[in-house]
């Protein structure tokens, strides 16, 4: 991990010590728009490092964006992707690299360990304070025809460098640093509680919770603070740890769903579930959210730990407004007549499986109605 302002200028220096020749950037038109490519591709240069451009990945990236990287990959022959821009253009560049590096197709590597080859080295440069797919082995496509999300998973696929430029932050819409930073926010709330929690994971999710959770509200209400976009930056790279150590739970299982069936932003759909998930896990786990609530007693504005997973999710629907993001399922257009369908899907989440308290297609329901 590089970490700092103006670290995209290292981008050139490090790639040349990992012996490039050749390196593909996978990104998204927005982030070439705001100038962030510009600056990687002459630090790239000045290193004499021939580079190409793949600006096609979408929002939750699809099969369709890995394929169409696939044929630059193919003609260009890279020995090094980069991806950067937000955890979309990142898991894109993955999921080229699962299939130029092994083979086959998307589908293949649905799963953990899949890949049958060494894969090609990546850097990662994330663009926003959200997924921390800079520091996972896993990439989230979804299937274009059935709009399926397939976690992809193997420790071939994790970067070997992440830079940590905040300066990168600062363009991002108002939008997205919401969307975002309320998604690693539930990284650093679902990782502290799941079954998979070890003392390594509950490192990091402490950590990611105390930067996150503290800086939040500053980077929306002061969009140029450079100092608390990197909090936020930080935060979101140790959530990405502590997702690799202990995976998530029911909060990414029940917005998963609403996503493939209401193309709800994936944060707009995690933050909202989010409260209602701890208020359900409390009702067996609240001496863990008071434990994570310790790490934050005394700070200005966060929950008193005697509250619990109440005060914990009251704290986080707070923050949902906070972000101008709506925390009902009806204020999403989701009709409540759909809810026994969209539980089912939420009971094949892989994610659901790590939730500390037991869930099925019932109890899922259950969550979904209290949020409605």
């Amino acid at each position: 991990m590089v970490s700092g302002s103006d670290s995209i200028l290292r981008v050139g220096e490090l790639a040349a010590e990992l012996g490039t020749k050749k390196a593909m950037v996978v990104t998204d038109k927005g982030i070439v728009a705001a100038g962030h490519v510009a600056i990687a591709l002459e630090s790239l240069q000045k290193q004499n490092i021939e580079t190409v451009v793949f600006d096609g990945a979408h929002e939750n990236p699809t099969t369709k964006d890995v394929d169409a990287g696939m044929e630059i990959a193919r003609s260009f022959e890279p020995d090094l992707l980069i991806g950067l821009g937000g955890g979309s253009s990142m898991d894109c560049a993955k999921g080229v690299n699962f299939v130029y590096s092994c083979g086959g197709q998307m589908q293949d590597y649905w799963g953990v360990g899949k890949a049958t080859k060494p894969m090609l080295p990546m850097i990662a440069i994330p663009t926003t304070a959200g997924t921390g797919s800079e520091m996972q082995s896993f990439a989230l496509i979804s299937d274009a025809e059935t709009h399926v999300k397939m976690a992809c998973g193997d420790k071939k696929a994790s970067c070997r460098i992440a830079i940590l430029d905040p300066k990168l932050t600062v363009t991002q819409p108002e939008a997205v640093t919401a969307l975002t930073g309320i998604d690693a926010i539930s990284h650093a709330v679902e990782t502290w509680v799941t079954k998979k929690r070890n003392p390594v994971s509950l490192l990091y999710s402490r950590e990611a919770w105390k930067l996150l959770a503290t800086n939040f509200s500053t980077v929306l209400q002061q969009p140029d603070n450079v100092e608390a976009r990197a909090a936020m930056q930080l935060g979101a790279a140790w959530a990405g740890l502590a997702i690799e150590n202990s995976m998530l739970g029911a909060s990414h299982a029940l917005a998963n769903p609403l996503t493939a069936t209401y193309d709800t932003a994936h944060g707009q759909a995690v933050g909202l579930m989010l409260p209602h998930v701890v208020r359900f896990n409390g009702e067996q786990f609240d001496p863990w959210y008071r434990e994570l609530l310790l790490s934050t007693a005394g700070v200005d504005g966060m929950p008193d730990p005697a509250s619990g997973a109440r005060g914990l999710a009251d704290f986080l629907t707070s923050l949902v407004e906070t972000a101008k993001l709506a925390t009902q399922l009806s204020g999403c257009g989701v009709e409540k007549e759909k809810l026994p369908q969209l539980a089912e899907g939420a009971a094949k989440q892989w994610t659901g499986t790590f939730n500390p308290r037991d869930v099925d297609q019932e109890s899922l329901l259950s969550v979904y109605e209290s949020a409605w």
